[in-house]
């Protein structure tokens, strides 16, 4: 008997429309021989109870940021007995709260820049940033996809980016900028997939580097680093997977500077469209974008 699964996407963040298309492209390829397939469409956080199919088996989430990534919406899915894909609601909200993962990194003595918070434009404490040191990155606390990310050089810019944050979250998050490139590793039931290089044509990879088609996206390719640096990369992947608690798969995202990988996030729900980061992974190890489906629900199970 086949198990009935509902895909559920969209949701209330500003990734709204990136969890549709990663939704979509789940939809098509989700295994139909093994699957009885049904979308939820996320308009409201109570759509979970009131647009839920009935007997669901089990619930792919492929939504992203606040409602998606947080917690919420896997505790709402645990009161309701529904099994679902990816990290239990406490690993959820951690890695969303990009203040308490770097706090979860700095005590396990994972790699991470240095960093300060500002709750209020009134708290922000310019000699703590003066000793991490300009240029400093500042981007929302708990946001996605690089929205209202600033790289800034001068005490001058810091007021003005600090309330751009704020007005998407209530915590601002200033770290260290570390010169160097991009990495992201996925790691699917504890297991470390091939290692993705970002290259931005942007100075970092940012919303329009991520989302843009063209010449202005970002490239994103399988590299196959030099022993000691894969060993590094391997490394960091599985003390995050232990250190966070991880189910299923998750994605981090690392930074190569001056010989050392600092982990920059960890992701617990990634894109998923076929061309995202986590597929291309998946695909240079040999699975497809349909088995890789398959075995998230298999290992979520």
């Amino acid at each position: 008997m086949k198990k009935k699964v509902v895909v559920i996407m969209g949701g209330i963040s500003s990734e709204r429309e990136v969890s549709l298309n990663s939704g979509k492209a789940a939809l098509e390829a989700i295994d139909r021989d093994k699957y009885d397939v049904y979308e939820l469409i996320i308009n409201d956080p109570m759509d979970v109870v009131n647009k839920m199919p009935c007997d669901v088996d089990f619930a792919l989430i492929v939504l992203h940021g606040k409602y998606g990534e947080d917690g919420t919406i896997q505790a709402m899915l645990e009161s309701m007995n529904i099994p679902y894909s990816g990290c239990d609601p406490l690993t959820s909200g951690i890695c969303m709260n990009k203040n308490m993962t770097k706090k979860v990194l700095k005590s396990s003595n994972i790699p991470t820049a240095p960093w300060v918070i500002a709750k209020s434009v009134d708290s922000i404490d310019y000699d703590a940033i003066e000793k991490i040191g300009y240029p400093v990155f500042i981007k929302p606390n708990s946001g996605g996809s690089s929205v209202a990310t600033f790289k800034v050089d001068k005490k001058e810019d810091v007021y003005e980016a600090v309330k751009k944050g704020l007005e998407v979250d209530d915590i601002v998050i200033i770290e260290s900028f570390l010169p160097g490139d991009e990495y992201t590793s996925f790691i699917l039931n504890g297991e470390v997939y091939p290692t993705i290089k970002i290259t931005s044509p942007n100075e970092f990879f940012d919303y329009e580097s991520k989302y843009a088609t063209g010449v202005k996206g970002a490239t994103e390719e399988v590299v196959y680093l030099e022993e000691s640096l894969q060993n590094q990369v391997n490394t960091i992947s599985e003390n995050c997977w232990d250190a966070f608690n991880c189910k299923a798969f998750v994605r981090v995202d690392l930074i190569l500077s001056d010989g050392i990988f600092y982990v920059l996030e960890l992701n617990t729900l990634p894109g998923m469209t076929k061309t995202s980061l986590i597929p291309k992974s998946a695909n240079a190890r040999g699975l497809s974008y349909s088995d890789l489906l398959d075995k998230i629900i298999e290992y979520s199970l």
